[in-house]
């Protein structure tokens, strides 16, 4: 792939109540990764190392664009088995019921049909937003208790925020849920900017003053560092990661899909072990 341009920043800060930062973060481009350790889950901060990591070392080795699917998934695959490693090492010390676990979000660049775009994908409630002129716009589906209670028509979104099961998640690596990505594809054209962010940014401030910082903050850096302050600030009830990734010096004046494709994991790949 030729002619695409990264500009990022990145931010994380602990919080006002947590002790250890347990998100972790990755900036390789054309790889990017936030991992929120789960605070519920044994040792959550390895959790989340392990994911980036793991990414880390795809960024390094290089990989083929056109195999962008299959390689996040070879590379949770890797993600899950460490965990579970780790998990079992813990137990065969005496940590009986260890369970190490981590949400993730990824962006990296792909390859379809000779052109570049982009490949999401997400595990958990850690979220993945684009903006677009004015508009922002989560392109990730939280796998949690109150996003299917939405979908469900049983609660509305905005019961969605204060829910007392707001952060049981349904999907993650380690722990004991189901470990399977969901995937979409974006034009680069249809993603100016793009943020990946731990549920310690989202559930701390609301879309429209997310949207409102990435507006009016021009340098990727900055951006991440105002979104983080800015969820610290609302109260900091958890840790809080930001990673902010514009393109820029792309020239494509063809019509956008505004809509994201949307790729089920198992439909392509099946579902992680």
């Amino acid at each position: 792939m030729t002619g695409v341009e990264l500009h990022h920043g990145a931010a994380t800060d602990v919080g006002r109540v947590r002790e250890v930062n347990e998100d972790a973060y990755l900036v390789a481009p054309p790889v990017f990764v936030v991992a929120d350790g789960m605070g519920g889950h044994d040792r959550g901060d390895v959790a989340a190392r392990i994911v980036v990591e793991e990414f880390a070392a795809l960024a390094d080795a290089g990989y083929d664009p056109r195999r962008g699917p299959e390689t996040v998934t070879e590379t949770l695959r890797a993600a899950q088995a460490r965990i579970a490693s780790y998990d079992a090492e813990q137990r065969a010390r005496g940590a009986r019921d260890f369970s190490a676990g981590t949400t993730a979000v990824v962006a990296l660049l792909i390859e379809e049909a000779g052109e570049p775009k982009w490949l999401l994908a997400n595990l958990g409630d850690s979220r993945i937003y684009r903006l677009l002129g004015s508009e922002l716009e989560q392109v990730s589906v939280d796998h949690s208790v109150v996003q299917e209670l939405v979908e469900s028509g049983a609660i509305s979104p905005d019961d969605a925020a204060v829910h007392p099961e707001r952060h049981i998640i349904t999907r993650a690596l380690g722990g004991r849920g189901r470990a399977d990505a969901d995937f979409f594809v974006l034009p680069l054209s249809g993603a100016e900017r793009l943020l990946l962010c731990s549920d310690g940014v989202s559930g701390m401030i609301d879309d429209e003053q997310i949207g409102k910082i990435l507006l009016t903050t021009s340098d990727p850096r900055d951006a991440a560092d105002q979104v983080v302050a800015a969820a610290v600030v609302a109260g900091g009830r958890d840790n809080a990661t930001a990673v902010v990734v514009d393109v820029v010096g792309l020239a494509d004046d063809r019509p956008y899909d505004s809509d994201a494709q949307r790729v089920s994991l198992e439909q392509k790949l099946g579902a992680l072990p």
